[in-house]
């Protein structure tokens, strides 16, 4: 049975890349906006109540105009922007989240897309929160390194503008007012009661992105092995995470992470590198793949009923 799909914001990085993922699906209709009307409320409005799912690839305010267009009970929303993250009503549409989270997004109709740091995160420290090896109440740091493809069309342009200014030359940290868009979510689907701070920076490289989190065993009383084991279990059997080797062997003989290893696919790969007190936690992904537009992809899977990875 064939799906209408409409993506409310198909010329920006995100909606590109799902029109990218879906181009080549024959159970799908692709419904498209003419160029010229992509601000016709109208239009748009009767695309999105056609579809059964609508795509929503928009700043935040027109996500939410967006949403009030809707009428149609049979539409399946998925939100990319930050809006809807952590209100009630809206079904986080990260699958691997916990136990029952894919019937929940099957379940939804409104669902909100992750944002790329935050997947990363949440993916590391879920886990540890549920079987309590980190408390709630744990304060947590983490950094994030990203290409600058996560920025968006004007950020790409500055990036790929000849001559490059030269401060784009080395990495650039941001989100120095502890308010980062992402640390709302980070908090609510981990479990966490203490905002977390996070370090994002952006570099120039077009896409990748890899949380660290630090942690002091001794402090919070665990081990490596206590955390590789709980990650193994939460993850076993998930085709889209991929808990490596504890201390993995190949990243410790090259002496570097690579951050780019996961682009271009739909996967998220989950490290531990410790000593006897200390432990580095880190999750690789794809900025534009599993942080963005592959993980809408995944969502509409689960909630279509079709297989988890097709397109992707």
């Amino acid at each position: 049975m064939s799906h209408a799909v409409f993506v409310d914001g198909q010329e920006g990085t995100t909606g590109l890349r799902i029109h990218e993922y879906l181009a080549a699906r024959r159970d799908l209709e692709l419904l498209r906006i003419e160029p010229e009307r992509r601000k016709d409320a109208a239009e748009r409005a009767r695309l999105l109540n056609a579809a059964d799912v609508a795509f929503l690839c928009l700043p935040d305010a027109a996500a939410r105009e967006a949403v009030a267009l809707v009428r149609n009970p049979a539409t399946c929303i998925i939100d990319a922007s930050t809006a809807h993250r952590t209100l009630p009503g809206w079904v986080y549409g990260l699958p691997e989240l916990a136990p029952g989270q894919r019937d929940a997004i099957r379940q939804g109709k409104r669902i909100a897309n992750p944002g790329c740091h935050a997947s990363a995160f949440i993916l590391l420290l879920r886990p540890l929160v549920d079987v309590g090896l980190v408390p709630a109440a744990a304060a947590v740091s983490a950094m994030s390194i990203t290409g600058y493809s996560g920025g968006g069309r004007k950020m790409i342009e500055q990036y790929e503008a000849r001559p490059q200014p030269p401060a784009l030359g080395a990495p650039r940290p941001y989100g120095l007012t502890m308010a980062h868009k992402h640390v709302p979510e980070m908090m609510a689907h981990t479990g966490l009661a203490t905002p977390p701070i996070l370090m994002p920076v952006v570099s120039s490289f077009f896409k990748g992105l890899a949380v660290s989190v630090p942690l002091h065993l001794d402090q919070l009383g665990t081990t490596a092995e206590a955390i590789q084991r709980a990650y193994e279990r939460r993850y076993a059997g998930e085709r889209f995470v991929r808990v490596m080797p504890l201390r993995d062997p190949v990243t410790l003989a090259d002496g570097y992470l690579d951050v780019q290893a996961c682009n271009d696919t739909n996967r998220a790969d989950i490290f531990v590198f410790a000593d006897d007190s200390r432990a580095l936690l880190v999750a690789r992904l794809d900025n534009l793949g599993k942080g963005a537009s592959g993980a809408a992809v995944q969502a509409m899977n689960v909630h279509l009923g079709a297989d988890e990875g097709l397109g992707l």
